[in-house]
């Protein structure tokens, strides 16, 4: 991608995105002959067009920004609780002592893997990237284009770039702390396949032990079921999310293999009716696509994502979420002892087998404490035995009009006052 310019402008001069870097960007033309010292001309059609004459050809590289001048803050070594205003950690830290968590620093522990970095999956790994986690590994092969501007994340001038790369650039920017893997590739393949299992086996913060998670933020059933068959393989637990066709609806669902129902138990309608699987994404609909249904759906896989790492709160086994109808069904799915998945039954068995945990023991209920057990002042309360007498309401009188009608009474008073 290049950045589009007037003509003339400077090295690092522009005000966008993207910046040149490399022999040509020095403004120092290498060649022999009338054009040398020149350098480079910028054609302002949104390519800058290298000229020099005579040997030796000239390279650019185009980085960005914020990267090649240093911009953003530095690195920080340790997270901090200390409450100020250049501290980016300080309002996570207070979690901590609010008592919602118990060590949020460990946060820098993890490792996350991250497959399809579009309208949910990039937003997460933002969130992911703020919160402070260790590492990222992103996962796609997919290319930003204009049409994803009405999402969240990306923006225009990325349009064209490979969406791993434009993300990477986005998220070193934001936090530097965090660690990041990026993969242009299809998982879908052989190839791709075995790549994938190697970095979840290998991904962790150690480069040696298995990733701490995987996110499924994908929109086709083909790479659902490749996550799915890695993670079961592997015994890998992962937390599947989607958005519906129209963009009114979202779920996440957290897959422990063996314990809850892996995404081959409890497959899509059309798969599990017997007809052909690419009637799921069905040919020539331009789904919708509603960022606000996206952030939602992305906050709430963060959200699992933190407390399935952080140990804190409840994580469902499935979140949906209807906006037409503000509902937020939540309920577990227990596996399917017949799944087409030999390894999610092989998952199944070894969940049953497992030792089973000592549940904790109860304690005692102790007696309440006394409140003021000083007594400085020597207050003492004492029960009243003067009982107070209760006033009886006052009696209305009672008016005898020796049977003369309220009628007749009135016509009376107005012959009275008339007269």
């Amino acid at each position: 991608l290049f950045l589009a310019g007037k003509k003339g402008q400077a090295k690092g001069g522009e005000k966008g995105y993207w910046v040149p870097v490399g022999e040509a960007a020095e403004s120092q033309g290498k060649g022999k002959g009338k054009d040398k010292g020149k350098g480079k001309e910028s054609s302002g059609k949104g390519k800058e067009k290298v000229k020099s004459k005579g040997k030796g050809k000239a390279k650019v590289e185009w980085r960005p920004k914020v990267e090649v001048e240093g911009l953003g803050r530095k690195k920080i070594a340790e997270m901090s609780m200390e409450v100020r205003d250049d501290n980016p950690y300080s309002r996570l830290m207070a979690l901590k002592r609010m008592g919602v968590v118990e060590n949020y620093e460990k946060i820098r522990t993890f490792s996350v893997l991250i497959v399809g970095i579009g309208g949910v999956g990039s937003v997460v790994a933002e969130m992911l990237t703020r919160c402070g986690i260790g590492k990222l590994l992103l996962f796609d092969y997919d290319k930003v284009e204009l049409a994803n501007m009405n999402r969240l994340f990306y923006r225009p001038e990325q349009s064209g770039m490979s969406k791993v790369d434009a993300s990477l650039a986005t998220l070193k920017s934001i936090n530097p702390d965090v660690e990041f893997e990026a993969y242009n590739r299809n998982i879908t393949t052989n190839e791709n396949y075995e790549h994938l299992l190697g970095r979840i086996k290998n991904g962790g913060m150690d480069c040696k032990s298995p990733v701490d998670l995987v996110l499924a933020c994908v929109d086709n059933y083909a790479a659902r079921m490749t996550i799915n068959q890695a993670c079961n393989e592997l015994d890998q637990t992962w937390m599947e999310s989607g958005v519906s066709e129209n963009a009114v609806s979202g779920h996440i669902q957290t897959m422990i293999p063996g314990r809850y129902a892996c995404f081959e138990c409890a497959p899509p309608m059309v798969v599990a009716a017997g007809e052909d699987e690419s009637k799921i994404k069905r040919e020539g609909v331009c789904a919708a696509s509603l960022p606000t249904t996206m952030g939602i759906t992305a906050g709430f896989l963060a959200q699992a994502t933190l407390k399935h790492l952080l140990k804190f709160g409840t994580v469902s086994n499935f979140l949906g979420y209807d906006a037409l109808g503000d509902f937020f069904p939540t309920y577990a799915m227990a596996p399917n002892p017949d799944c087409g998945s030999n390894q999610c039954r092989k998952r199944q068995q070894e969940w049953k087998d497992r030792p089973k945990e000592a549940e904790p023991e109860k304690k005692a209920e102790e007696a309440p404490a006394e409140l003021h057990p000083d007594n400085e002042w020597g207050i003492c309360v004492e029960e009243s035995t003067d009982a107070v007498a209760t006033p009886e309401p006052p009696k209305e009188p009672k008016v005898d009009t020796k049977g003369t009608s309220v009628a007749d009474l009135m016509a009376s008073f107005k012959k009275l006052t008339s007269g």
